[in-house]
């Protein structure tokens, strides 16, 4: 348990902000499954001022996700610190995050996300500007650095400290390495010593012994779960639970994870249309699937569904189909 600014955290376990997943249904679901805070994706400072619909939704935030974190990014200044303005009067978020991780050319080339990296004094600056204009907490999400010869990871969350944040989110990669090589835990564990806010620890997290590992050896507050915990929230259950009672979970039964996925795909249908919700339920679908044996043919399936009856359907034969398998297994056996 730890606090960022005066917002209080559960427990140490943290869902990373992810791009185009972590939307109010993807995120409720995950807290249902116990994270002590919930990300939300990204959304760019000047839609928000532009008023874009779609941005506006993903402003939506569901009273029971909190203590919630929305992220914005931006390259200007003023455009940032009026976004931020908007986010603290107008949603019910408990904590602003900046992007200063997102590594895609489309964001880094607008002078947003990762590309700040380079420049401990610019992100002093905007940082502070930020701070100075919200009442909620401010943190920061970035990674080590842009790459190999440009790692100012401790002089960033430095200047994150100095201008106010209240956390600092790390991922232990370069911009230039995306999401391939190795998470450096050594350089989280530079940051931790080198400030005195909390740091989340983000990267390489893919078990719940590898998020007691990262606690143990980096001495971060909390750790950050991302691409684990898709299709995959009770690999959040299972850390949360490891790291208070020393117990590992067992992993669920497809039965269960089907109907997490049916319960997933119910809210996303009631935050967006039906038609849209089956489709981009296709890839969690594909992400809940994954590990079970025999999925190809389901997966195939539900990637030309529309419907939810449609969709539906074919998980509870998929489910039905297993089951028999094993029934018939056990009895040979």
């Amino acid at each position: 348990m730890f606090n960022i600014g005066d917002i209080q955290l559960k427990n140490r376990v943290v869902l990373a902000p992810m791009a185009g997943v972590c939307n109010a249904a993807f995120r409720l679901t995950v807290k249902e499954f116990g994270a002590g805070l919930v990300c939300a994706e990204m959304v760019s400072d000047k839609a928000i001022l532009l008023n874009n619909a779609r941005t506006m939704g993903m402003l939506y935030i569901d009273e029971r996700e909190k203590p919630l974190s929305l992220q914005i990014f931006g390259g200007e200044k003023d455009t940032l610190v009026e976004a931020a303005r908007f986010v603290d009067k107008n949603t019910t978020a408990d904590i602003i995050d900046i992007n200063m991780g997102c590594p895609v050319p489309k964001i880094t080339k607008c002078d947003a996300g990762a590309k700040w990296l380079l420049d401990p004094n610019k992100i002093y600056d905007m940082v502070s500007a930020v701070v100075e204009a919200v009442d909620k907490p401010v943190t920061v999400k970035m990674r080590m650095g842009w790459d190999d010869d440009h790692i100012y990871a401790v002089k960033n969350a430095q200047a994150i400290e100095r201008a106010g944040g209240k956390a600092v989110a790390l991922h232990g990669r370069t911009r230039v390495q995306m999401y391939e090589g190795t998470a450096n835990w050594d350089i989280i564990k530079e940051v931790k010593e080198a400030v005195n806010i909390p740091v989340i620890g983000n990267g390489d997290v893919t078990s719940p012994q590898d998020a007691k590992r990262m606690l143990e050896e980096t001495g971060v507050d909390g750790v950050m779960i991302g691409r684990a915990a898709l299709g995959n929230p009770w690999m959040i259950y299972r850390t949360v639970k490891y790291l208070e009672t020393g117990e590992l979970m067992d992993e669920p039964g497809v039965r269960e994870k089907m109907e997490v996925c049916k319960l997933h795909l119910d809210r996303l249908i009631e935050l967006k249309n039906e038609n849209i919700a089956v489709r981009e339920m296709r890839k969690h679908a594909a992400w809940y699937l994954k590990g079970i044996r025999g999925n190809a043919t389901v997966r195939n399936g539900i990637n030309l569904t529309n419907t939810r009856d449609e969709f539906v359907t074919l998980v509870d034969e998929f489910v039905l189909e297993i089951e028999a398998k094993q029934e018939s297994a056990s009895q040979v056996g």
